[in-house]
């Protein structure tokens, strides 16, 4: 009898823990296939995604992840018109979208601060945004992150834009600042400055995120997914946020995975890369991972605004959401 009552209790709790396992209510239908828009190429700094696809937290929420490393712009075209569920891109992007009349929606905050930096020569003692005024400041070009965050570092500082001169340089700003030929360039926190700084070259940096509270890159979904695949936007969340706390944990192993990954990455210096993602990490942060800051996105439709991108602020009720946040 107590034989009986223990195989009863066994079975019992092997049917509970099924229950509660995402895994298991996937079993009776197929494994979703979903490609991934980027927005750049592969790099450690995906390392979340990487993670949470090696230790198999998508395929437990029956999903199996192809990234795509394009730019981030056709990833919201192809999420507004219905053809992706899902792309990776930044605040701006999402209200710039609903702007133009395309139904997105940020889901999901990877990173929890603005992630630019504006890097100058240490002559020039560039230590607050105010220092940039009458200076000419070379940037990719006038679009995507890093003219956003240049923006809202000299609003921040109370400089016109029209006080500065703007260089567009393309891709290339290590290069230009290497050579002599750029004094102050806009980049990434955790790209060109610490590919600089690891080829001796003295430098000042000012960080966005230390003047100004703005949404950067998250998971974009459409209001049609939200509606129909509410389950599936959930999923998504679940398996990144996972993906998120495990590197931010354990950025070691963070870097291992991600060898699987990149392709070129066993080539570069460790000590860089392992650079890259720490600092990364500081961006990833957060009390609660995946949820979106109200303020953040407040100062993003404010600063649009200022920039003329928009014409006039984006409801923004419609263009973000913390419902899917685990």
């Amino acid at each position: 009898m107590l034989k009986k009552i223990v195989l009863l209790m066994l079975g019992l709790a092997i049917s509970l823990m099924a229950c509660g396992s995402p895994q298991v209510q996937n079993e009776a239908g197929e494994v979703r296939t979903i490609k991934l828009p980027m927005g750049y190429i592969p790099n450690i700094q995906y390392a979340p995604f990487y993670v949470a696809v090696e230790k198999g937290y998508f395929s437990e929420e029956g999903i199996e992840l192809k990234f795509d490393y394009s730019f981030e712009t056709d990833g919201m075209k192809l999420v507004g018109a219905g053809e992706l569920p899902f792309t990776v891109a930044s605040g701006e992007q999402v209200l710039l979208a609903r702007s133009q009349g395309l139904p997105n929606v940020y889901v999901f905050a990877w990173y929890q601060q603005f992630p630019i930096s504006v890097i100058s020569a240490p002559e020039l003692n560039i230590n607050e945004p105010a220092d940039l005024r009458g200076k000419k400041i070379a940037l990719p070009g006038l679009f995507g992150a890093n003219y956003i965050g240049l923006e809202a570092l000299l609003f921040a500082g109370g400089v016109d834009p029209s006080e500065v001169t703007l260089d567009a340089i393309g891709f290339n700003q290590v290069e230009a600042y290497a050579s002599g030929q750029q004094d102050i360039v806009v980049g990434y926190a955790a790209n060109e400055p610490i590919v600089l700084i690891s080829q001796d070259f003295a430098l000042n940096e000012l960080r966005v995120a230390d003047y100004a509270q703005l949404t950067a890159n998250g998971i974009v979904a459409s209001e049609m997914t939200i509606a129909n695949e509410p389950e599936l936007v959930r999923s998504m969340a679940r398996a990144l946020a996972r993906g998120i706390a495990d590197a931010i944990a354990n950025p070691n192993e963070a870097y291992e995975i991600s060898l699987n990954f990149v392709e070129n990455l066993k080539d570069q210096d460790k000590d860089v890369q392992m650079q890259v993602l720490m600092t990364s990490i500081e961006f990833w942060q957060a009390e609660r991972i995946g949820f979106s800051d109200p303020q953040a996105w407040e100062n993003m439709n404010e600063l649009l605004v200022k920039m003329d991108m928009i014409p006039r602020p984006i409801e923004l009720s419609k263009a973000f959401t913390n419902q899917f946040v685990p």
